[in-house]
């Protein structure tokens, strides 16, 4: 059964309130913390490449993002990151987690300066159906990050009822620390073993509603029963004090690089933020990668496309060449298994 979120709107301006309720529950939900209209920005232009890419319904108006379901495709597939890399690079996206009203939040729970990863997260989910579900199953954040402690700090694009695929929390689960997984089909490609029955709570968003959470919380996705297409945003902040992993200073997936990106933009300001701010960048921990992609190559090794976006994240992200070198071999080996058995 899914309990509402405890809504935290009305400490919203009381740091050490927000930052006790944090360490409780590992989460915080707070109705209209961004404008509408700087969300609303975002989302018309996420939908403007959405339906270039052949992503959205012409039949339909374009707000109301009805999706094409022959076009469904995921990350980190080709057809996903053609259209989606125009998508990460817009000015609007970088600059509304830059917004005033996040910053100063996580400025009064910290107390201290904050540090907002260059990296970010967004999301377009198509709707679930029997040959396609891409529903993100419960992880942790932590092992994608490394790096200090951090929060992420997620918002739709866009009105978003449970039934469209809102985020969910596993209350108080933070306090575990990292817990085992396994190889998924959704985003982000993981899943952890336990089902945290009883845990599990959500609410209906509202555009402008944000959910700040911990990187030890596990949460999920709930599957997108619309006809829309769900998308999202989710940024990261930490204590400026604190080190921060080379990997969330990089663009998504190294899918550019930043003077690529920032030659697109009007103005200058938001360049290169974290070195003018003496972000002190570590090596990424890849020992939960490591697990992951052995995981991965075991499977694939039997026939198990269950790999398949594992290997295809190795072949675009991972810096060891011999590693990539075996996921694309074992990637040709199970398309050519899969169409042979068409």
């Amino acid at each position: 059964m899914l309990r509402e979120f405890t809504d935290s709107t009305d400490i919203a301006m009381d740091g050490p309130a927000l930052a006790a309720r944090l360490d409780r529950d590992g989460y915080l939900f707070i109705r209209g913390l961004l404008p509408r209209e700087a969300v609303r920005e975002v989302r018309l232009r996420f939908l403007e490449i959405a339906a270039r890419g052949g992503w959205i319904d012409p039949a339909h108006p374009l707000e109301a993002s009805i999706a094409v379901p022959a076009r469904a495709c995921k990350d980190p597939e080709p057809a996903y990151l053609e259209v989606f890399r125009e998508m990460w690079m817009l000015e609007e996206l970088h600059r509304i987690k830059h917004h005033p009203n996040l910053v100063a939040t996580f400025e009064r729970i910290f107390g201290e300066a904050v540090l907002v990863h260059p990296l970010l997260v967004a999301r377009n989910i198509f709707p679930q159906r029997e040959d396609f579900d891409f529903t993100t199953g419960s992880h942790q954040d932590r092992i994608h990050i490394g790096g200090g402690t951090s929060y992420a700090a997620w918002t739709p694009l866009g009105e978003c009822p449970r039934a469209k695929g809102s985020l969910i929390m596993a209350e108080g689960s933070h306090r575990r620390g990292v817990l085992d997984f396994r190889l998924a089909r959704g985003a982000g490609g993981l899943e952890l073993v336990d089902d945290f029955e009883g845990s599990w709570v959500g609410s209906d968003f509202s555009v402008g509603d944000v959910v700040i959470f911990a990187d030890t919380i596990a949460h999920k996705a709930l599957p997108n029963l619309s006809a829309e297409l769900r998308q999202s945003f989710d940024a990261r902040y930490q204590r400026l004090r604190d080190p921060v992993a080379e990997v969330s200073v990089a663009t998504y997936g190294n899918m550019c690089g930043w003077d690529e990106m920032y030659a697109g933009w009007r103005q200058d300001d938001l360049k290169y933020y974290w070195r003018r701010q003496g972000a002190r960048v570590v090596p990424f921990d890849r020992q939960y990668y490591d697990r992951r992609d052995a995981i991965a190559f075991e499977l694939a090794e039997r026939g198990d496309t269950l790999a398949r976006d594992t290997l295809l994240r190795v072949v675009q992200r991972d810096p060891d060449d011999a590693k990539r070198a075996r996921a694309e071999a074992l990637l040709i080996r199970l398309d050519a298994a899969c169409r042979a058995a068409e």
